[in-house]
């Protein structure tokens, strides 16, 4: 052997392998293999001491304290019937309780998204004045939404009629009269 010190055997009496990576076990100080580190690997009599579970309730989602010797499932079915703080009706809150108003949708949000001009409460698609045909006032309250449709009522007014305006202000059209 070229390097007799490097490396340590698992001391598990069934295995004894040179490994030049030991691990030590935290509860009973023993080196042992990869194969062997585990608790329940190498039999390991000072497990109780690092092998700690705490269960949790299975309605509360509470981490209930087991105290030495005592079995956990007893501790939690106990839980579960004197200090469970497990409300059945928290459960069943809906989430989605805002209907849109437009007929014919069955849509629900989580929060309520009201037309300002109407104050209906509607869906996400149907949010805007022109998609739910309010009847609250005549042009849409944002600056953004009037602007386009000014810019789109030009448009058509200018493609239907080409009107010259000349600089005395009186307005002609460009017929020959």
């Amino acid at each position: 052997m070229e390097l007799p010190g490097l490396g340590r055997h698992c001391a598990e009496r069934a295995c004894r392998r040179l490994d030049f990576l030991p691990l030590k076990c935290d509860a009973c100080g023993e080196v042992f293999c990869k194969d062997h580190i585990r608790y329940d690997d190498h039999k390991c009599g000072s497990a109780y001491k690092k092998n700690v579970q705490v269960p949790v309730c299975p309605l509360c989602n509470a981490p209930i304290p087991v105290q030495k010797g005592e079995i956990p499932d007893v501790v939690v079915g106990v839980h579960m019937d004197k200090d469970c703080k497990y409300n059945p009706a928290q459960q069943k809150e809906k989430i989605f309780t805002n209907k849109c108003l437009k007929p014919g949708c069955k849509r629900k949000e989580m929060m309520k998204v009201v037309c300002e001009q109407c104050n209906g409460n509607f869906c996400i698609k149907h949010r805007h004045p022109l998609d739910h045909d309010c009847k609250g006032s005549s042009h849409p309250i944002s600056k953004a939404g009037y602007a386009a449709l000014m810019r789109a009522s030009q448009t058509a007014f200018k493609s239907t009629e080409a009107i010259a305006v000349p600089s005395n202000g009186n307005r002609q059209h460009n017929r020959c009269r």
